[in-house]
């Protein structure tokens, strides 16, 4: 444990208490206690020592501080930053200016010292804004204290401009990816529209099929297995866009998803009447038209969370509607 000096009492407390070592007689109120705050590992190979946990210590509270500086540069406007870093320059550049007050500090331009009249403030301005750029012309440079303010001005010109440069980057970044989701939402809206058409042609002309009577039934029955199943696949996808409306589309463009489902929810209530008492499957068939019929009953006007136009509620209540003829 790191002790060098400790004694044993084999009385335990006791013999603690008559040695005259000192008892708390009460524990520690909760409300004193300071929170824990937890170390990073240390290698197990590697010697504890007192320098090691201080080294330890401090890289911690560094990364904790470099996290929380990111957050607050991340919560600033790109507006704000700009207006700091500008901000910046000027300060130092009066900074500059009243350090050639003293003596041998200040800047230097053209082999003389920069004065405290306003050709020398214009001066120093313009220093601090080539320091701050990390231009560094060369025609004004800085003597005694005045170099110290310029490499720190330097340092924080660099990461208060890199800022504002991330911020702009991430600002395009964003309009990308907002670009990107809005194409692959409307493409994923008219690839639902396309599969709803589809859908309805191929379960009507199955209908037609069992009418005729002109196909085995079994071919006709396991065509209509595979229309099945991908009639659960888009019903899904309708599912999922009016429980988790993130990108809920145009009121339009919803109705005419409404009403192709709908009909292809008709069209299969069609096939599932004329289609041949006894046609054998192979369980495909049951399990689909349960699962159809378990998501179009969660679509009603009452059941979905979202509020929609009194023409949505209409067909919404017709899906409703039919999900329990075909269950």
């Amino acid at each position: 444990m790191g002790y060098t000096n400790v004694i044993h009492y084999h009385g335990g407390i006791a013999d603690w208490e008559e040695s005259g070592a000192p008892v708390e007689s009460a524990l520690t109120p909760i409300a004193s206690i300071a929170p824990v705050v937890t170390e990073p590992a240390l290698p197990t190979n590697v010697p504890v020592t007192g320098l090691t946990r201080l080294t330890a210590r401090f890289h911690l509270r560094g990364f904790q501080f470099a996290d929380e500086l990111a957050d607050f540069v991340d919560r600033q406007s790109t507006p704000r930053l700009f207006t700091v870093w500008l901000g910046l320059a000027l300060l130092f550049g009066v900074v500059y200016w009243m350090a050639g007050l003293l003596h041998h500090s200040g800047l230097r331009e053209d082999g003389h010292w920069v004065d405290g009249s306003r050709r020398g403030l214009l001066s120093a301005i313009y220093f601090s804004f080539v320091t701050v750029t990390s231009v560094g012309y060369g025609d004004v440079v800085p003597r005694g204290l005045a170099r110290v303010a310029a490499v720190g001005e330097a340092i924080a010109g660099l990461l208060i401009f890199g800022a504002v440069v991330a911020k702009f980057v991430s600002r395009r970044q964003d309009q990308v990816v907002r670009e990107i989701h809005r194409v692959t939402f409307e493409e994923r809206i008219d690839r639902i529209q396309t599969n709803l058409h589809m859908l309805l042609s191929e379960l009507q002309s199955i209908a037609m099929m069992f009418d005729d009577g002109t196909a085995p039934v079994e071919r006709i029955n396991a065509r209509l297995e595979s229309a099945t199943l991908v009639f659960v696949a888009e019903l899904r996808t309708v599912h999922y866009l009016l429980y988790r409306p993130a990108q809920a589309p145009a009121e339009p463009v919803l109705a005419g998803i409404l009403a192709s489902l709908a009909s292809a929810m008709q069209a299969l209530g069609d096939c599932l009447r004329s289609r041949p008492i006894g046609a054998s499957d192979s369980g495909l068939l049951d399990e689909a038209q349960q699962t159809i019929a378990g998501l179009a009953s969660e679509i009603c006007a009452t059941c979905v969370p979202t509020v929609y136009a009194p023409a949505l509620t209409v067909w919404m209540d017709r899906i409703h509607d039919m999900a329990g003829k075909i269950a």
